[in-house]
This record gives C-alpha cells, sequence and structure tokens, in this order.
C-alpha cells in the first residue's frame, strides 16, 4: 500500500511539473451588488491576488458588461500596458480608470449613470502565467433615489458631524469659563493680602 501511495504521488507531482495539472492563483475580489442614483458616479471596485509577481507591463485587465435584458455582451474597458477606454457604444466618454496596478487593484469609475446601465459587469485579469481564475462580477441597479439604508447612513454621517462640532464648542466654551472662574478667584485671593501689607495707610 505505501509503494502505490508512493507512486500515486509521484504521478501527481510529475503532471504538476509538465503543466497537466495547474492550480491558478489568480483570485478576483469586487464590491458585489451595489446601487447608484441615475445622473451620478459610481466606482465599480476590482481587486486582484495573484500567485505570480506583478509585472505591469504584461497585466491584462477587460471589463465587460451584460445587461438586464436579453442583449449582447459589451465592452466596457480595457487596460493593458495604459487604459484604453470604449471609442464607440454605450459607454464613449463614460468611463474612467481608477484602478493602480502595483496595489492590486482595477477598479474603474463609470460617470453619469444612466437606466441602461443596469446589469451585471464582470472584471477579468490575467497576469501571466497566471491567465486563469474566476472572473469577478458586479450587479449594478441603478435608481431614482437613493435606497433608504443610504439615506439613513448620510443622515447619520452628517448628524455625527455636527454632534462632533456641538460637543467640541461646548468644551471650548466650558474651558474658557473655568479659565475666567479660576482668574476671579485669584484675583479675589489677592485683593486683602494687598490690603494687609499697607499697615500705614490711613
Amino acid at each position: 500500500m505505501c509503494v502505490k501511495g508512493l507512486c500515486f504521488l509521484a504521478v501527481l507531482s510529475g503532471l504538476a511539473a509538465s503543466g497537466v495539472l495547474q492550480v491558478s492563483g489568480m483570485r478576483i475580489h469586487t464590491s458585489g451588488d451595489i446601487e447608484a442614483v441615475n445622473g451620478t458616479d459610481v466606482r465599480l471596485r476590482c481587486t486582484f491576488q495573484s500567485s505570480s509577481p506583478i509585472n505591469p507591463s504584461t497585466v491584462v485587465i477587460s471589463w465587460t458588461f451584460r445587461p438586464l435584458k436579453p442583449g449582447r455582451e459589451e465592452s466596457v474597458f480595457h487596460y493593458q500596458t495604459r487604459p484604453y477606454p470604449p471609442l464607440e457604444g454605450n459607454f464613449r466618454k463614460r468611463v474612467v480608470w481608477d484602478g493602480d496596478i502595483l496595489a492590486r487593484d482595477a477598479s474603474i469609475i463609470i460617470r453619469q449613470v444612466k437606466f441602461t446601465y443596469n446589469g451585471t459587469y464582470a472584471c477579468q485579469v490575467k497576469n501571466p502565467p497566471d491567465v486563469h481564475g474566476t472572473v469577478g462580477e458586479i450587479k449594478l441597479r441603478v435608481v431614482t433615489t437613493a435606497s433608504f439604508s443610504e439615506l439613513l447612513m448620510l443622515a447619520l454621517a452628517i448628524g455625527g458631524g455636527i454632534a462632533g462640532v456641538v460637543i467640541l464648542l461646548i468644551i471650548i466654551v466650558s474651558c474658557r469659563r473655568c479659565k475666567r472662574k479660576r482668574e476671579r478667584q485669584e484675583g479675589n485671593e489677592e485683593a486683602p493680602r494687598r490690603e494687609r501689607k499697607d499697615p500705614t495707610a490711613w
């Protein structure tokens, strides 16, 4: 049994060395499902991890779009040595590179989103010899107004900022009042001392 096991491991090692068995080290991470208000800009986050060293001159990034309704897949963005935004189609002059190859970031920004941008965006990264792996997907939903959760988060952020300013002002005012009170107390204590120091005064 031990001999068979050793033979099996030797065969697997030989296949892996020859490239028949190849484990992909490319992993893609995206922001998942996101919402964007019609007419605003939205960032599609896509980061990647590769088992091979990152070489900016050989990394290839492709973004594609698949609409909700039946339709053909459309190229959104391409990166190879430098950004290549689309020259025609739905996304012409609407996509901006917002990534950093060395930071393993392949994100893009879509400006002034429209309802026709509802659909699935796929991010694919190739870093030779890492050219196989999963494709990251983001489902974008363009809405008329922000959802309740987003409005709540915005309200909490604004409220927190206002509360912070109010607390800071209260602390500053309290410190000034304490300082003035201390100065008055010190002045009252010094007055009797001055009167006692001059016994010849009539």
